[in-house]
C-alpha cells in the first residue's frame, strides 16, 4: 500500500476532534455548499457530499437541516475558504484550511499560533508545493460487483492513484481535480458514497525526535482548536 494509505492510516485517530467540533466543521461546509450551488442535494453534488459525510459522522439529520435552512436565509454569513501556510517547529511545513466570515480575526489568530509556539507564519505559496491536493472517497465494499483489483482498472480514466481497503470500506485517492467526475462514477453505477473528502499529503516527510514532536503538536493543537480551522496538515512523520 503507498504514501495515500500510510497517510490516512497516520491520521485517522486524530480526525476532526470531538464530536462537537466534527458538527460545527460539517455546519460550515453545508454552508458554504448551499451558498454555492444552493439546498437542494439533488442539483447540488457538494452538497450532496457534505450530507454523505454528515451522515458518517452521525450528525443528527434535523441539525443537517436546520443548517441547510439556515444557510439558505439572505441575512445568513457566507463563509469564505482561507489558506494559510508556514512553518512549525523543526522545520516541519503546515498547511492551514479555513472557513471564516471575518477574515481579519481568522489572520490574526493563525499568525498568533505561528508565533506564539515558535513557528513562522508564511507568505502564499511558502510550502503548499510540498504537498499533494487529493480527493478521497470510502464505498461500501459489498456494493463492488468486482474484485479490488478489477475496480482499480475501471477507475484508471479518473486518474486514480490508490485504491485499498481496511475495515470502513473501500478507499480511493486520486487527484483533486478528479472528485466530481469520480463522484458521477460512483452514483451512476450504484455504489454508496458513505464518505469523501479532500486532503493535502505531503510529499515528503522529517522525522522527529519525541520532545521535537512536543514542540510541533503544541502548534497543531493551538490550531486546530480554533473554530475557524477545518483541517491543519504538516510534513512530521
Amino acid at each position: 500500500m503507498g504514501r495515500a494509505f500510510e497517510f490516512r492510516k497516520a491520521r485517522k485517530m486524530k480526525r476532526w476532534g470531538a464530536m462537537s467540533k466534527t458538527f460545527t466543521k460539517i455546519g460550515k461546509e453545508i454552508s458554504m455548499a448551499v451558498k454555492e450551488g444552493g439546498p437542494s442535494p439533488d442539483s447540488n453534488a457538494r452538497l450532496r457530499a457534505v450530507i454523505q459525510n454528515a451522515k458518517a459522522a452521525n450528525m443528527p439529520k434535523d441539525n443537517v437541516e436546520r443548517a441547510i435552512k439556515k444557510a439558505s436565509e439572505k441575512d445568513t454569513a457566507a463563509y469564505k475558504e482561507v489558506l494559510f501556510e508556514g512553518y512549525a517547529p523543526h522545520g516541519i511545513a503546515i498547511v492551514v484550511e479555513t472557513a471564516t466570515d471575518n477574515n481579519n480575526r481568522t489572520v490574526a489568530n493563525v499568525r498568533a499560533a505561528f508565533n506564539k509556539c515558535d513557528g513562522t507564519f508564511g507568505t502564499s505559496g511558502s510550502v503548499i508545493f510540498m504537498f499533494d491536493h487529493t480527493c478521497n472517497f470510502r464505498v461500501k465494499t459489498e456494493d463492488l460487483k468486482i474484485d479490488l483489483e478489477e475496480f482499480e482498472l475501471e477507475l484508471i480514466d479518473f486518474e486514480v492513484e490508490e485504491v485499498f481497503e481496511d475495515e470502513d470500506g473501500i478507499i480511493i485517492y486520486a487527484p483533486f481535480e478528479q472528485f466530481g467526475a469520480i463522484q458521477s462514477y460512483l452514483e451512476e453505477n450504484n455504489i454508496e458514497i458513505l464518505s469523501s473528502g479532500f486532503e493535502r499529503i505531503p510529499t515528503s516527510t522529517k522525522n522527529l525526535n519525541e520532545e521535537e514532536q512536543a514542540d510541533v503538536d503544541k502548534l497543531l493543537e493551538k490550531l486546530e482548536d480554533d473554530e475557524d480551522v477545518l483541517n491543519v496538515y504538516h510534513s512530521m512523520v
